[in-house]
């Protein structure tokens, strides 16, 4: 089966619920998400989006529009977080002339700028509770208050929502409004974050190399099994965003057409922000003590297995066995548990 791609544009001329199949994704619970955002993006309803930052929220809400009847009208997105509470209500419903200090002329909210089409509330958790209060009117009247002004105006928009805050413990600690809550979350999806996904990572991985070959004008094929191992193991904090800027980077750093485990900041206990350091060379490390860190890692990661360790670095149980020795590691090895050849036989298994 085909998987499905996520966070990608449909082509012009393609039908409203296609941009969907551009959904990468073989996760079970990210192709339940589909549906339901399939079936929600052909009405009029709220959408609210739950999940953790860099899990492809904004992304999202642009594939809903896009997939909407109101598709040809304006997406307007507003990042909640970066207005100042003093500003938030005029950047969302405007203001009239003379409604304020240095309000010269009359500005259109952001509300009306986006009639006929979608407005996205980003971190939506993070507007102040007079906006809230004002939203909340917005929604059930289909009208904007502009600051200052007398009359209603009457906007006809479709509402998405996001955050990655709880809103139901933001309504028990009093900093959200329980009533807009409940207008929100019409429809609520929780985008899962991708440690819950791991067999997406391979196939973002490709989608991310292709993207970055085109942007960077380079011809990298893809990564090692090693890297890819550890990629698909690694918990990503910052989700999606996060694998994208390290393959990036990766794609930056690498001097060959395959990425390997040496490119990627994870490896070999290398934090990011050593990237852009100057080098030490009293701290460079020799080759040997490379191959020595890396095997111990991936023992470590085995729990002492070398058949899983060799696996693992992409070799075979003797060429690994055989560093071992070359390496002076299997006294250390055998001090952690593990067993030589000779051994692992008398013993009935692998090692």
């Amino acid at each position: 089966m085909r998987p499905r791609r996520i966070f990608c544009y449909h082509p012009s001329g393609m039908s409203p619920t296609g941009i969907f199949d551009e959904f990468i994704t073989q996760s079970p619970k990210a192709r339940h998400i589909l549906d339901v955002l399939k079936r929600s993006a052909a009405t009029n309803a709220t959408i609210l989006l739950m999940g953790e930052t860099g899990v492809g929220k904004d992304h999202v809400a642009r594939l809903v529009h896009r997939a909407s009847p109101r598709r040809e009208g304006p997406f307007v997105a507003v990042n909640c977080a970066a207005i100042p509470d003093t500003l938030a209500e005029s950047e969302l419903f405007g203001h009239e002339k003379g409604a304020f200090t240095d309000a010269k002329n009359q500005r259109i909210g952001r509300f009306e700028q986006a009639h006929g089409g979608t407005i996205f509330l980003n971190e939506i958790g993070e507007m102040s509770p007079a906006a809230q209060a004002k939203l909340l009117r917005s929604l059930e009247d289909r009208v904007v208050d502009r600051v200052g002004g007398m009359n209603p105006v009457p906007v006809d928009v479709r509402v998405l929502a996001a955050t990655n805050r709880e809103l139901e413990a933001a309504v028990s600690e009093g900093k959200f409004r329980e009533d807009l809550y409940y207008r929100l979350n019409e429809i609520t999806v929780v985008l899962p974050p991708l440690r819950e996904r791991p067999e997406d990572i391979p196939l973002l991985c490709e989608h991310f190399v292709r993207e970055m070959n085109a942007e960077l004008g380079r011809g990298v094929k893809g990564l090692s099994r090693t890297a890819m191992t550890f990629l698909s193991r690694y918990p990503f904090k910052g989700n999606v965003r996060e694998l994208r800027t390290m393959i990036k980077r990766a794609m930056i750093l690498c001097d060959s057409d395959i990425i390997w485990l040496e490119h990627l900041p994870i490896s070999i206990g290398i934090g990011t922000s050593h990237l852009h350091e100057e080098p030490d060379p009293s701290q460079f490390a020799t080759l040997a003590e490379i191959e020595r860190r890396h095997i111990l890692k991936a023992l470590e990661i085995t729990g002492q297995n070398k058949s899983k360790a060799a696996e693992l670095l992409g070799i075979d149980r003797s060429t690994l066995y055989a560093r071992l020795r070359g390496l002076k590691l299997a006294g250390e090895g055998a001090a952690n548990g593990s067993v030589e050849p000779a051994q692992a036989a008398k013993a009935g298994g692998p090692g």
